[in-house]
């Protein structure tokens, strides 16, 4: 592809990604999939484009009211975004007005010429930098402005640094299959491809890959194989310190595409059972080509009509492990969806919270006298997080918290050092370099009748 269709192809994908309501990874996979055409190189070229625009989308929507706001007045999403990719060329990437009207020449494939005001925009944004003093703190360290109040709660005296770091590129962590390779096995296969990786500093069974960006992993030996998966740090932690045992039963309750079920898997050694649930039929078939791929075995998918269908109330406290991986905002994934932040509504919040409580309030059924419920986000906000422990904690006495001091001790040991010394793990990409995860392990107590 020639430098102007791939720019035309970046215009048109943004249009896709906020004109749609899939998430953005989402929207690129489809998109490169109808035009196989495109090569690695012009696939990475065009996604780190898109990508820059979606990071600082606040902040060019901001420079763009404020110069020149005819360019975006329209109401098609593709005129939208075509003035957003104006002016991130040339505050992001410092191009000058004529390099941008070159670009945009109307030739084939390549963006159509520049309307008036599009010129006026490129004009009046070369030289200047994307950082303004006058921008608001939600502009520029782009959060919707709604949340600020929440965020704000949630981070105390780390909120700056903390909402810089949800600004930046999240490494690519890959998790370990520990059925098919060791740690120092899956990185002497990967250093073979030229992938070099280093151990993640928390994770036992992590590694970081240590060149920035994404590199084509789907297409390594190693990861044909089943060595390794694509899984964030804090992500692994969750499922290890779920503490998955050989012979156990356990249940996914919101298993989504397989992630942690492969990781809960893994950790049981195929021994015992692991029930995958989710409420949409397409996720948890999605589960099954990573299944085969890991060779795990131990593994039954199960599509549930709601949080409260039937079979939860038939296996009442016939499971060791329950783990709640629950809907939330996803605030502590932005590094990885930069696009979610903007989908999100202040009726989510709120919508999402009395889900979450519907789902302690079924699944907790399932936890056998002994075992343990294990509730997690992938969000910053107490709302979601430390609130709804509590919340359940009050509705079901026979539970109790289980410190994550002990937690780890008894799941990684001395393999790493314990990051908090709270009941409940709260986990922030500044402070620990993952994702944002919250984690509370819940014990039902032995005498608690079914």
């Amino acid at each position: 592809m020639t430098p102007g269709a791939r720019l035309q192809a970046a215009i048109e994908l943004l249009a896709e990604i906020h004109g749609g309501g899939a998430p953005a990874d989402r929207t690129v996979a489809t998109f490169f999939r109808a035009r196989r055409y495109a090569g690695g190189q012009d696939r990475r070229a065009i996604t780190d484009r898109v990508y820059a625009v979606l990071r600082r989308r606040a902040a060019l929507d901001w420079w763009i009211a404020r110069t020149e706001p005819d360019a975006a007045a329209t109401d098609t999403q593709y005129s939208q975004d075509r003035a957003r990719m104006i002016a991130a060329l040339a505050l992001l990437e410092g191009w000058s007005a004529d390099r941008v009207a070159g670009a945009f020449d109307g030739g084939r494939y390549r963006p159509a010429r520049l309307n008036p005001a599009e010129r006026r925009l490129a004009k009046a944004l070369a030289g200047q930098d994307i950082a303004h003093p006058d921008q608001p703190r939600w502009v520029r360290l782009e959060f919707p402005e709604w949340l600020e109040p929440a965020l704000e709660a949630a981070l105390g005296s780390r909120f700056e640094a903390e909402m810089a770091a949800l600004m930046a590129e999240a490494p690519v962590d890959l998790r370990v299959n520990g059925l098919k390779a060791t740690r120092e096995e899956a990185a002497a296969a990967l250093a073979a491809e030229g992938i070099a990786t280093a151990p993640t500093p928390l994770s036992p069974i992590g590694l970081r890959i240590a060149e920035a960006g994404r590199p084509p992993l789907a297409g390594l030996d190693a990861f044909r194989r089943g060595l390794i998966e694509v899984q964030d740090e804090g992500s692994q932690l969750i499922a290890i310190l779920t503490d998955a045992r050989p012979g156990q039963r356990v249940v996914d309750f919101c298993a989504g595409a397989g992630g942690k079920t492969l990781a809960l898997a893994a950790a049981m050694e195929n021994k015992g059972q692991v029930i995958a649930c989710d409420v949409l039929p397409g996720r948890i078939e999605r589960a099954a080509v990573r299944l085969r791929r890991a060779g795990v075995h131990n593994v039954e998918r199960r599509q549930l009509s709601s949080e409260r269908d039937p079979w939860v109330r038939r296996h009442a406290a016939a499971f060791d492990r329950v783990l709640i991986d629950a809907p939330c905002t996803g605030s502590g994934t932005w590094r990885r969806n930069p696009d979610a932040k903007w989908r999100l509504r202040p009726e989510d919040l709120a919508e999402l919270n009395a889900l979450q409580r519907r789902i302690l309030d079924s699944a907790w059924r399932l936890v056998k006298p002994g075992g343990r419920l294990v509730y997690a986000t992938c969000s910053l906000l107490p709302a979601e997080n430390g609130a709804q422990v509590e919340w359940f904690l009050a509705q079901r006495p026979e539970f109790a918290i289980r410190p994550i001091p002990a937690v780890w001790a008894e799941t990684i040991g001395g393999a790493a050092a314990c990051p908090t010394e709270e009941p409940c793990l709260s986990l922030t990409p500044a402070r620990d370099g993952t994702d944002g995860f919250f984690l509370a392990v819940l014990e039902r107590r032995e005498e608690a009748a079914p």
